[in-house]
């Protein structure tokens, strides 16, 4: 990883919900070393320093995908090649910090896949672990998951799985109202590991347990779940209500609407984590693609179940969800950049270094342009687009 020293300046810095006029930055190696307003960047420019005009721009964080399966024609499952590809057109799109999510599948192939993704996060600062989504999961709002491969967690599957995953296992997907849910929650917990809620028949009352035992995510909010009903609130209300839990939202104009969208940053302010659920059409053509063990057809950006037509992820990146949510929905950019960077972060307990432009913090960043696309990109100080 280089050493060198890059500075961006004349920038509009959006960084923990306030925005800073003719703002810089200055990475050295890999964190973020200094920042300052006005000309006082050139005292810290040197000859070797690269050196940006952001001329007025927006210059945000950069953002960090906490679900994601895929892109370019790749999946996670793969193996490391694949996983470079996805990495690469996630990327150019602004996410400089991936969570690598797998879908349902025999416990003894997770395991070699979530081995797989330690040795690829132990020296690619891009992944941050990886995110289980199943397969501990509900048969009935199961959505794009092998209803074959499903089970109940068990206790030697759970400590199989950490024992894999080196500790780079970020995330699980548990829904926490079948046998064995609650053992597996403390486990997770126990063992650092975030628990989400999701793909779940869970009422309210139940996921509020959940989130009473530890869990503290709420995997893509309104899918895979019950909805809100006035005297059945589900599973997202007890999210709002459970002020640790963040609400992942895959804002691509498909999974939720933009009003709901709305309706949720302001049900969980400062708590909404704007994901992708990637699968491998992203950055890709429409056409016809396989999920875990299942096959998948793309049509005008949009994947389905060839049997049964459910929504099978998506084709979001999240340079486009933060389109969606500043120009469909309404929300300040300030509010729509957190959800990209300081939520997600501290949703996996790495709020301390990573999410702000701030000294201390990872040399991650996207310059925008005026219209909110991605104009370049540096991630751990290197630039990646």
């Amino acid at each position: 990883m280089s050493t060198s020293a890059t500075v961006i300046h004349s920038a509009r810095l959006v960084s923990g919900h306030d925005t800073v006029a003719d703002a810089w930055v200055r990475f050295e190696g890999d964190r973020v070393a200094q920042t300052g307003i006005g000309d006082t960047w050139r005292d810290t420019a040197s000859a070797e320093a690269s050196v940006t005009d952001a001329a007025g721009r927006h210059l945000v964080p950069g953002f960090i995908d906490l679900h994601c399966h895929g892109a370019g024609g790749a999946s996670v499952e793969e193996g490391e090649a694949a996983i470079e590809t996805v990495l690469a057109v996630h990327n150019a799109h602004g996410t400089t910090r991936s969570v690598l999510s797998l879908v349902t599948a025999p416990v003894d192939a997770l395991t070699g896949r979530l081995e797989t993704i330690a040795r690829v996060a132990a020296s690619d600062p891009r992944v941050l672990g990886a995110h289980l989504e199943g397969p501990f999961l509900d048969h009935e709002f199961r959505g794009a998951h092998d209803p074959v491969l499903l089970r109940t967690a068990d206790a030697a599957s759970v400590d199989h799985l950490l024992e894999a995953s080196n500790g780079m296992l970020r995330q699980i997907t548990i829904a926490p109202e079948h046998a064995g849910a609650p053992e597996a929650i403390a486990r997770f917990v126990d063992a650092g590991v975030a628990v989400a809620v999701g793909h779940t028949g869970a009422d309210f009352q139940a996921t509020l347990a959940a989130f009473d035992a530890g869990a503290s995510i709420l995997t893509h909010a309104f899918n895979g779940m019950r909805g809100i009903h006035h005297r059945a609130p589900g599973p997202v209300v007890a999210a709002m209500h459970a002020d640790h839990v963040t609400l992942e939202i895959i804002n691509d104009g498909v999974h939720v609407h933009p009003d709901v969208v709305r309706l949720a940053f302001s049900g969980a302010p400062g708590r909404v984590a704007l994901v992708t659920d990637a699968m491998a059409a992203a950055g890709a053509a429409d056409g016809e693609y396989v999920l875990g063990s299942l096959g998948v057809i793309v049509d005008g950006g949009v994947a389905r179940l060839l049997e049964g037509g459910s929504i099978a992820g998506s084709t979001l990146t999240q340079d486009a969800a933060l389109r969606h949510a500043v120009i469909d929905s309404g929300i300040p950019l300030e509010d729509a950049v957190g959800a990209l960077t300081a939520t997600p972060a501290a949703a996996i307990g790495r709020a301390g270094d990573l999410g702000r432009l701030a000294p201390g913090y990872a040399a991650d960043a996207v310059l925008l342009s005026p219209d909110h696309t991605v104009e370049a990109v540096w991630g751990a100080g290197v630039r990646l687009a």
